[in-house]
């Protein structure tokens, strides 16, 4: 595994995400309840940024279509059909960091 520094810990507070581009990979950081999850910010249904999106306790709403995913599993709500790419994360010294070649799903 191959796990990168993207972002500070303290830069993400509980209930909020964050999109960061790293390399030339869109990754989306979400903090619910301060538990860290990372997937890749791109919409199952049309590709665009999730994280222009609305965050509602676990569930995300794209802000194009309305498509909604509970972010605790990375899948959908509405359509229950589709399904995010996640990545491995961690926290280190303060730092979330992502392994952007161990994606899943």
């Amino acid at each position: 595994m191959s796990f990168r520094a993207i972002l500070e810990v303290d830069d993400l507070w509980p209930g909020e995400m964050k999109g960061v581009i790293v390399g030339t990979i869109k990754v989306l950081i979400v903090n619910v309840d301060g538990r860290l999850y990372a997937y890749e910010d791109r919409c199952a249904h049309q590709g665009v940024e999730l994280s222009r999106g609305r965050l509602e306790g676990t569930t995300l709403t794209c802000w194009a279509h309305q498509w909604q995913y509970d972010i605790t599993r990375g899948l959908g709500l509405n359509p229950l059909c589709a399904a995010l790419r996640s990545f491995p994360l961690k926290v280190e010294e303060g730092r979330i960091l992502v392994d952007l070649d161990g994606a899943g799903a």
